[in-house]
């Protein structure tokens, strides 16, 4: 079993087993042992998993980290853990930066059983970093994640492999939030940043509201713009689809059950702005409409459940679009939302199916 698979066992504990983890003890033993083992260390094993490992600080004696991970007869992590569900932030690492300045360990993780923050000394040796270079949700991840993942485990374990990329890794994220918050709600400096470009004028007040908006229908546009090349792209060179990515096939209800408490995300309503951009060829995008259920998130044609064009399962940690052949569905496995369009012929078919 791959580590991806793995993960996705744990990832499906998380949903089943999460509500009754009121503990921290309960959710090292449903979640958390269960992840370390994944990574291929033996938890029952003291030469390799060391629970409660004393770490005396300064006049601070016996002080315990929940795990110590070895290899090789040396501790390569330490691993502290919360309560599932507890929110986790650099601030709540204040036991591991004591922990971490006195052991021989490069790398510490703080942990919730969903979350796992993984931390370093990249800024000054020995002294654990105020940021995680590395973050994974288990509820939901990235195949590139798992990539990474990877690094940690007992056959892959290399310390000057995982430092090497650690830097990297971490300013890249950290570039990424900045971006995902500045396009999301644009900041004084980063509107400033462009009208300085294309104004020649004095920035007062009442111009940079004006570029605020600009920015806003820019990003929009140019994101739409390269939704639709990677469209045009896909249905110029359309890729084979894998027979091993389809896992299931059922029929669909004639009504589907509309539950009250629901969530659309943006992972979905992104998805859903991808199938309309595939389907304007054959319809107006003012007739594709979305319809969220607890169970899934369907795709439908003039808002009529019996015209529905797919369906998107986004709540486990593998995501699949559900799609249908007179109103059979059959789930496709997919890695990323833009995988999406490797299936702009099935979509265009089932739509024509309702002409």
């Amino acid at each position: 079993m791959d580590l991806i698979d793995r993960i996705g066992e744990i990832s499906k504990r998380i949903s089943t087993l999460g509500p009754t983890l009121v503990t921290e003890e309960a959710t090292k033993n449903a979640l958390i042992m269960p992840f370390i083992q994944a990574l291929g260390y033996d938890v029952f094993n003291p030469l390799e998993v060391v629970p409660e490992y004393t770490t005396d600080h300064g006049v601070k004696k016996g002080e315990k980290v929940d795990y110590a991970v070895k290899k090789d007869d040396e501790i390569i992590m330490l691993i502290e853990c919360k309560k599932f569900g507890s929110n986790l932030s650099p601030d709540h690492a204040s036991q591991l930066y004591r922990y971490f300045s006195v052991s021989e360990a490069r790398f510490s993780v703080l942990t919730n059983g969903i979350e796992y923050m993984f931390f370093s000394d990249l800024e000054k040796a020995n002294q654990m970093d105020s940021k995680p270079f590395f973050i994974i949700d288990l509820n939901k991840f990235e195949k590139h994640e798992i990539e990474e993942l990877k690094k940690f485990t007992k056959t892959a374990f290399n310390l000057d492999d995982i430092l090497n990329t650690a830097s990297d890794l971490k300013y890249t994220n950290e570039v990424k939030k900045i971006l995902n918050k500045e396009l999301e709600s644009p900041s004084d400096e980063f509107v400033r940043f462009f009208a300085s470009k294309i104004y020649s004028g004095r920035l007062t007040q009442t111009v940079m509201e004006q570029f605020k908006e600009i920015v806003l229908k820019a990003r929009k546009q140019f994101i739409n713009e390269k939704i639709n090349e990677r469209l045009e792209s896909a249905l110029s060179h359309p890729e084979q689809q894998d027979e091993k990515s389809k896992v299931g096939v059922e029929f669909l209800e004639t009504e589907p059950k509309i539950d009250n408490d629901i969530e659309t995300t943006e992972e979905e309503i992104e998805a859903y702005n991808i199938v309309k951009a595939i389907l304007r060829v054959e319809a107006d995008v003012n007739r594709i409409t979305l319809r969220d259920t607890k169970s899934y998130c369907g795709v439908l044609l003039d808002d009529n459940n019996r015209k529905p064009l797919c369906r998107f399962h986004f709540n486990t940690k593998q995501k699949y679009i559900g799609l249908l052949t007179n109103k059979v569905e059959t789930r496709v496995a997919i890695d990323s939302l833009d995988d999406i369009f490797n299936y702009s012929k099935e979509l265009i078919k089932t739509i024509k199916e309702y002409k």
